[in-house]
């Protein structure tokens, strides 16, 4: 049985950090890194540096992204 979270290791504004999301959750990532033409960990950051001070965590700002994005598809 496949576990229900992915965990992935990326380096964020200097310091190493992990995520836990759902498989479907990082191959919509993926799939928005190489419509932008750049890495995932590119896009991870852009979208963590653009997260407010004590607004939402990572792993949340990434699924919001993501769902945002295949609503946009429709």
């Amino acid at each position: 049985m496949k576990p229900h979270l992915e965990k992935r290791s990326f380096s964020l504004a200097g310091h190493r950090t992990s995520v836990a999301l759902e498989p479907a959750f990082w191959a919509a990532l993926e799939a928005a890194a190489r419509d932008r033409g750049t890495s995932l960990a590119a896009l991870i950051a852009e979208l963590d540096a653009a997260r407010a001070d004590g607004g939402a965590p990572l792993a949340s700002t990434l699924r919001v992204f993501a769902l945002g994005r295949a609503a946009d598809r429709r």
